[in-house]
């Protein structure tokens, strides 16, 4: 039998309206899909209000570390949100990442892979502007985060930015990147560092710095193919995400990041950013679309500048010597750094903003 989920409106309910307006019901926690021998039956897991009903947004890979905080973001501030997801995995991890109430708010769940063009497409129909959040990290931290996966990486740029091209109401997107794609060059110790700067390609392959690579290179494409589709594109570069739980939740993700972190280290580099207040510049980014965002924008909270402050770091994710092996010697006060967020920080504290809702 074919695997179908109808989700009717509420009856009963003062005849269906209130105040003119029809209720709507809240969306199925039971996720609609029929497994057979592994595989999906149907896209869509759960569903609530009809696209054209308010401007409706979409976050690839909701299920993720970022993902997740900015699905969370988007709710508190009013709008209409559709997840997507790459299977039945990732939806159970979903409903443990967002509290129920927040889960009965989303518009939908659907199933859409990176390189699938088309399930793509599906996911972005309708919708006013998609958050890009995906990244090839293995969220369980068994295969880090490899060559092929820079590859891929760069290959699901290019199908997001097609599809939000195609299917997309509005060619909007909100794209995350990563400041590992703009700090790693040869020749970068004495000047800025900031939305100018990209990491060199040719020093990423020497050094196997793999996510830098991956990020780099989708960015580009990202940039590329937004002119190609005239799909209207801000780009967000977070340093290293932690939040309260950092780093029990997530440390296995920072390995990738943290490769080659010595040197960032002792060149003022290794900067981190709470991912909650991440998640809100993403937001408060594609809120200013309309008033003037643009761009990159590099976004981070602090710089490591000292000795003892890597250390802590290390012992937190159980990485000793990972940071400080060799810098004891070199560093003996408090590291100078060129990394700049000006541009992001104009952004957020600036007049109030408008929201595209409004």
């Amino acid at each position: 039998m074919p695997c179908t989920r109808k989700i009717s409106r509420e009856k009963g309910r003062e005849g269906g309206r209130r105040m003119g307006k029809m209720l709507l019901s809240k969306p199925s926690l039971v996720p609609a899909f029929c497994w057979e021998e592994g595989k999906p039956c149907g896209k869509k897991i759960i569903s609530s209000l009809k696209a054209g009903e308010n401007k409706l947004v979409c976050v690839t890979d909701g299920n993720s570390f970022l993902g997740s905080h900015i699905v969370k973001e988007l709710l508190s501030r009013g709008h209409l949100v559709r997840v997507t997801v790459h299977n039945q995995v990732d939806f159970e991890d979903l409903k443990g990442l967002i509290k129920e109430e927040d889960m009965n708010k989303l518009e939908s769940v659907v199933v859409a892979k990176m390189k699938d063009l088309d399930s793509l497409c599906d996911a972005f129909s309708g919708c006013h502007a998609v958050f890009h959040t995906s990244s090839f990290l293995d969220p369980h931290g068994i295969t880090g985060y490899s060559e092929q996966m820079a590859f891929l990486e760069t290959e699901g740029a290019r199908n997001v930015i097609e599809a939000c091209g195609r299917a997309a109401y509005r060619r909007r997107c909100i794209f995350t990147s990563s400041l590992l794609a703009s700090t790693w060059t040869s020749s970068n110790l004495d000047r800025v560092i900031d939305e100018s700067c990209w990491s060199s390609e040719e020093f990423c392959r020497e050094n196997k710095l793999w996510l830098a690579l991956g990020k780099m290179r989708a960015e580009k494409i990202a940039w590329r193919k937004s002119k190609e589709m005239k799909v209207k594109l801000v780009t967000v570069c977070p340093g290293l995400l932690i939040d309260s739980s950092f780093p029990h939740d997530h440390k296995e993700t920072s390995f990738p990041y943290l490769k080659g972190g010595s040197i960032m280290l002792r060149q003022g580099l290794l900067a981190l950013a709470d991912v909650g207040k991440v998640a809100e510049a993403h937001v408060r980014v594609y809120e200013a679309m309309d008033n003037g965002a643009y761009g990159r924008y590099l976004c981070f909270e602090r710089v490591v500048q000292r000795l003892d402050e890597a250390i802590q770091l290390e012992n937190e994710l159980k990485i000793q010597g990972l940071l400080s092996e060799g810098t004891s010697r070199i560093i003996s006060e408090e590291i100078q750094s060129n990394l700049s967020n000006s541009k992001l920080n104009r952004l957020l504290f600036a007049a109030p903003h408008m929201s595209c809702n409004q």
